[in-house]
């Protein structure tokens, strides 16, 4: 479980993939071997309290000057496997949506043009150097994607309840072939079942994400901040990716109805997620 920080945890859902130290040449692989024996490995809050601090500096820095060199560390089945951050080209990345998130007025007032050019300018070097660098972990603001659902399945849910000094976790890990494969029959489904949409267009863009890393990589959909945004006890009783499966199954057999039945607990449960998010 994770401990109550003085943090203000933003609404945030995260998709990792935890690769093996032997999916990294060296001398990087050293690194994280040395790294993963650390005692005092941060946590995912302690990520978004060094971001916050960034961003509340004058001015802002949106970008950090040098790349991180921490990473989410697990160890199952006797092999290490690490997340790398790689906070400044999350950063980058995300800065580059923002203009889709907020009109200009807000933009200019959270960041103001000239810095948000110059951060896309040091971007725009950097890519030219590292084409095929690609984010160990995706973040999702106020919602988790449908598409991420896709991934898992309801028996690799893992929900602890939050106690005194505690917040609730909720989250899903598969292994790597798993979630690929999942992917695959979704889109079958999904293409068989309808011409176009976002959520096929979502998943392709997921499953080219997932082939960049090892095959013995572990995936995982972590809800984060999204567990403060949820109704008391909606938490225990979140199946959503058991929903989504089940929608997929219903396609796969011609049930419309039912993929619709399936869809609709799925919207159901999200709507207080959604209306939040509205009157915020």
């Amino acid at each position: 479980m994770t401990k109550v920080s003085s943090v203000i945890v933003p609404y945030a859902s995260y998709l990792r993939v935890y690769e093996p130290l032997a999916a990294f040449p060296e001398p990087e692989r050293g690194h994280w071997e040395r790294y993963a024996r650390r005692d005092d490995l941060p946590s995912y809050q302690e990520e978004l309290r060094r971001s916050l601090a960034d961003l509340a500096a004058v001015p802002p820095t949106p970008v950090p000057v040098h790349e991180s060199g921490d990473a989410f560390v697990l160890e199952t089945d006797g092999e290490v496997r690490v997340c790398p951050w790689r906070t400044r080209l999350r950063g980058w990345q995300a800065l580059g949506g923002l203009a889709e998130e907020y009109p200009l007025p807000v933009l200019d007032a959270l960041l103001p043009a000239v810095v948000r050019n110059e951060t896309s300018r040091d971007y725009e070097r950097w890519l030219a150097e590292h084409p095929d660098a690609r984010p160990w972990i995706r973040t999702s603001t106020w919602q988790v994607p449908i598409n991420w659902f896709v991934l898992f399945a309801d028996e690799e849910r893992e929900y602890a309840k939050g106690s005194a000094g505690e917040v609730p976790v909720l989250r899903y890990r598969t292994p790597m072939v798993q979630a690929r494969r999942r992917v695959a029959r979704g889109l079958r489904a999904l293409r068989e079942a309808v011409d176009e949409s976002l959520l096929i267009d979502g998943l392709v863009d997921v499953g080219r994400w997932l082939e960049e890393f090892h095959p013995r990589s572990l995936v995982e959909l972590d809800y984060g901040g999204l567990v403060h945004a949820l109704p008391a006890g909606a938490l225990e009783g979140d199946h959503s990716a058991a929903d989504v499966g089940e929608g997929i199954a219903a396609l796969r057999r011609g049930d419309e109805g039912g993929a619709a039945d399936a869809y609709g607990r799925l919207v159901e449960r999200w709507r207080a997620v959604r209306d939040l998010r509205s009157a915020n």
